[in-house]
C-alpha cells in the first residue's frame, strides 16, 4: 500500500503582506515550473471561488479516488518540521561558513524553502551547497567527499525524523477542519482514498495513525511517501504511481493539495486538484486548480463531485 499527509497553518495567522525570495532561492526557483504571485495579496486569495456549477449538470459516478497530500493539508505541520530541524542543527552543532552559532532557519526563510524544494534530504543538500558544507559533532570539519555529505545528510535527517514524531506524539497538534468528515464521506460513498506525501514514510505512518485514527489509516486504499519514489514533487511520479496502485486514470480522481508544488505534480498527472492554502502558501499562484478553499470545513464530497463533472464537461 501507498499514502500521503499534509499540514497547513490556519488562515488567521495568515500575514498582509508576502515574504521574498531570497537570492539563492530566486535562482532555485527560476529553474524549477513554479509560478509565485508576490504581487497577489491574501486578502484576494480569500475571495477566490470554486469554479461555478451549473445547476442542470448531473453528478455522475465521474470521481473515483480522493487523494489527500498530508502535510499543509491534513494537518498543519509546516512549523512543526522547522523545529524539528532547527533542533537537530543545535543538537549537533551544525555550524556554517564558520558560524558560532548553530545553523537555525528562520520562519519566513522555511516558508521559501519548503515551498520551492520536496523532500527532507533534498532541502538539506541544496542549503549546504548554496551556503557551505558545515562542521558539527558528526564531522568536525566540512566533509569533502559525497561518502561522507550524504552521511551527514543522513544523520541529520534520521535524527529530525524521530524529534517530529516526538512533536506529533505529544497530543497537541491535531488535523486541519473538515478533513476527517470528508475521508469519512468519500469512504460511505465507495470511492477509493489514498494519501500521497514526500515526507519520510515512518513520519507520514505516525502523523496518520495519530491524527486520523488507526481504522482510517489501515481503510486506506492506497499509501504513498516520499521513500516511495525516486523523484520528488512537482514531479508527478508520486500520482502517477497511486493511480497504477489504484488501477485508475487520472481523470477520475481529486487530489488536495496546499502548495503550487503539489498543485504541478497532481495535473502534471492528469489529475484534478482542490487547493486547501496555508499561511505560507496564499500568495501561489492557483490558477489550474478547480476550486481553493482556506480549508476544507464547509467542502463536502458532493461539491467536489460537482466539481470534477464540470471540469469534464468544459475540456
Amino acid at each position: 500500500m501507498a499514502f500521503m499527509i499534509t499540514l497547513s497553518p490556519s488562515p488567521s495567522s495568515l500575514s498582509s503582506s508576502t515574504a521574498l525570495l531570497s537570492p539563492s532561492l530566486t535562482s532555485l526557483a527560476r529553474t524549477l515550473p513554479l509560478r509565485f504571485r508576490t504581487s497577489t495579496s491574501r486578502t484576494s486569495i480569500k475571495q477566490w471561488r470554486p469554479l461555478s456549477v451549473s445547476a442542470s449538470a448531473s453528478v455522475s459516478s465521474a470521481l473515483e479516488a480522493l487523494i489527500f497530500d498530508c502535510d499543509g493539508v491534513i494537518l498543519e505541520s509546516e512549523h512543526l518540521h522547522r523545529q524539528a530541524y532547527n533542533d537537530a542543527f543545535a543538537h549537533f552543532n551544525v555550524r556554517c561558513s564558520g558560524s558560532p552559532e548553530p545553523l537555525n532557519w528562520g520562519l519566513e526563510f522555511y516558508d521559501e524553502l519548503q515551498n520551492t524544494i520536496g523532500g527532507g534530504k533534498t532541502k538539506i543538500r541544496w542549503y549546504f551547497k548554496e551556503h557551505g558544507w558545515p562542521s558539527s559533532t558528526i564531522f568536525e570539519t566540512p566533509p569533502e567527499d559525497d561518502e561522507n555529505r550524504a552521511k551527514l545528510i543522513d544523520i541529520l535527517q534520521d535524527w529530525k525524523t524521530e524529534r517530529y514524531k516526538e512533536i506529533i506524539k505529544s497530543g497537541t497538534v491535531e488535523p486541519r477542519p473538515g478533513v476527517l468528515r470528508l475521508m469519512d464521506e468519500a469512504k460511505a460513498a465507495g470511492k477509493k482514498l489514498a494519501v500521497c506525501s514526500a515526507a519520510t514514510k515512518s513520519s507520514v505512518i505516525l502523523c496518520l495513525e495519530n491524527l486520523i485514527g488507526l481504522e482510517r489509516f489501515r481503510g486506506l486504499d492506497c499509501f504513498l511517501a516520499g521513500d516511495d519514489v525516486k523523484l520528488k514533487k512537482p514531479d508527478p511520479s508520486i500520482y502517477l504511481t497511486a493511480a497504477e496502485m489504484l488501477g485508475l486514470s487520472g481523470k477520475g480522481c481529486i487530489v488536495v493539495e496546499d502548495s503550487v508544488i503539489g498543485l504541478q505534480a497532481a495535473t502534471s498527472a492528469g489529475m484534478s486538484c482542490v487547493i486547501t492554502y496555508t499561511s505560507s502558501t496564499a500568495d501561489q499562484d492557483f490558477k489550474e486548480a478547480i476550486a481553493i478553499y482556506p480549508d476544507l470545513s464547509n467542502v463536502r464530497l458532493k461539491d467536489l463531485e460537482q466539481l470534477l463533472q464540470e471540469t469534464v464537461t468544459t475540456k
